[in-house]
C-alpha cells in the first residue's frame, strides 16, 4: 500500500505519523508528494493532483484517492472504523464536498489546530 502525502502540510504530517505508529507490519509506504525523485517512481501519480486530494495505491495496485484512500489506509491498520459512515450512500456526497473544502483549506485549517500553516521541516515520525 502506497500513501501520498504533502510534507508541507503540519495535520498531514500528523497524519502520516499516526498511521506510521499503526503500521506495525510496516506494510504502508509513505510517499512525500513534494519529493521529485520518490514521485518519479510513480509516474501515474500526478503530484499536482495528489496535492489536491489524497492519493493511495492499495494492495490491488488500484489508485484511491480522497475520503476513499483515507477511509482505506486506516480500515488497513485497523482504527478509526467510524470513517466507513462517510462511505454510505446517503452520507458520501456531503462527507466528499467537506472533504474536498478541507483539503483546499488545509493549510489555514492547520494554522487554527497547530499554529502552523505549513511545515518547513516536518517530518513523519514511525516506530520501528
Amino acid at each position: 500500500m502506497i500513501f501520498f502525502y504533502d510534507s508541507l502540510c503540519p495535520l498531514c504530517t500528523a497524519e502520516v505519523s499516526q498511521l506510521g505508529r499503526y503500521d506495525t507490519t510496516h506494510t504502508i509506504t509513505f510517499v512525500d508528494i513534494h519529493n521529485v525523485v520518490e514521485m518519479e517512481k510513480y509516474p501515474h501519480v500526478d503530484p499536482i493532483s495528489a496535492n489536491t486530494r489524497l492519493h493511495l495505491i492499495n494492495n490491488s495496485g488500484q489508485l484511491l484517492t480522497g475520503l476513499d484512500a483515507t477511509y482505506t489506509v486506516w480500515h488497513h491498520v485497523g482504527k478509526h472504523r467510524w470513517l466507513k459512515l462517510l462511505r454510505l450512500p446517503l452520507i458520501r456526497h456531503i462527507a466528499d464536498l467537506a472533504y474536498v473544502f478541507f483539503a483546499k483549506h488545509r493549510y489555514t485549517i492547520s494554522y487554527l489546530f497547530t499554529g502552523k500553516r505549513r511545515c518547513s521541516s516536518c517530518t513523519i515520525k514511525r516506530d520501528l
